[in-house]
């Protein structure tokens, strides 16, 4: 058995099921985490406040992240850091997705704004962040300079993966470009990735990588792979995260993040 003083989790795809539940199950294993005083969090591409259903059934008491890692936040939601996306980059990413027939969103402060209410995935991220969007006629430039993350969703996930690359080879420098789900293109703050709040987490706890436990299912999560001593891909993880882990669980459907905390923390 390794030594492990952090854990760190995604939240879709890993600490939820399909339905966005959290099972029973995985709520007693953050329990046993925290009873055994081993510091637990979260990071997501979610907005901060579409987290906040997850502070009280798993008593977070680290900081934790939105906007795969450009927002990380106290329980309280107050802010510990936060990082925009320059605005001509946020304009050109939102051109882009018109261009390419994705309605896209543009997620400023507190708010979730979109175009089209009737767009791809607009019901299905409300009942998962629990918070209705704002509709806009347009997105404007005081948009544009307070964007935290931009998403493009789409049902052609064909489309998103292309779309991912040739927006982070236009964007360059400017953004960071990733995939967050099959149907989701993301666009966050260039250096955004959730390896931020991992490192900022170690240096709060003062935790060597080699202690750090993550999990984990889409590409956005491979940054918190490489700065873990030992990585979890779920059993519903991409190839390429499963390739980054030392270990494969169950899947979320499964309950394989509890499996993952018995065996590999607890060593049941």
């Amino acid at each position: 058995m390794r030594r492990l003083s952090l854990v760190v989790s995604d939240v879709d795809g890993t600490l939820v099921t399909n339905a966005k539940v959290l099972t029973p199950r995985t709520i007693a294993a953050v329990a046993r985490l925290n009873a055994a005083g081993i510091p637990f969090s979260i990071c997501s591409s979610r907005p901060p406040f579409g987290l906040r259903m997850m502070i009280g059934p798993l008593q977070l008491q680290q900081p934790f992240g939105g906007y795969n890692g450009g927002a990380i936040v106290l329980p309280d939601l107050s802010v510990v850091e936060q990082k925009l996306i320059p605005p001509d980059a946020a304009r050109e990413a939102v051109a882009t997705f018109g261009q390419r027939g994705v309605d896209c969103w543009v997620f400023s402060g507190d708010a979730w704004l979109i175009t089209n209410p009737e767009g791809a995935h607009v019901a299905h991220e409300t009942r998962t962040v629990q918070t209705p969007p704002t509709v806009v006629p347009r997105f404007t430039e005081a948009h544009f300079a307070t964007a935290g993350k931009i998403v493009g969703p789409s049902d052609d996930h064909a489309l998103v993966a292309r779309l991912a690359e040739d927006l982070q080879d236009r964007l360059d420098a400017r953004a960071n470009v990733i995939r967050s789900q099959p149907y989701y293109c993301d666009v966050t703050a260039p250096g955004i990735n959730k390896g931020r709040l991992v490192d900022l987490l170690a240096a709060r706890l003062q935790v060597p990588q080699d202690e750090i436990l993550v999990l984990g299912d889409m590409e956005n999560d491979l940054e918190m792979f490489k700065r873990a001593g030992f990585g979890v891909a779920m059993g519903n993880a991409s190839d390429a995260v499963k390739a980054a882990g030392q270990a494969t669980t169950l899947s979320n459907e499964e309950d394989g993040f509890a499996a993952a905390i018995d065996r590999y923390v607890f060593g049941d």
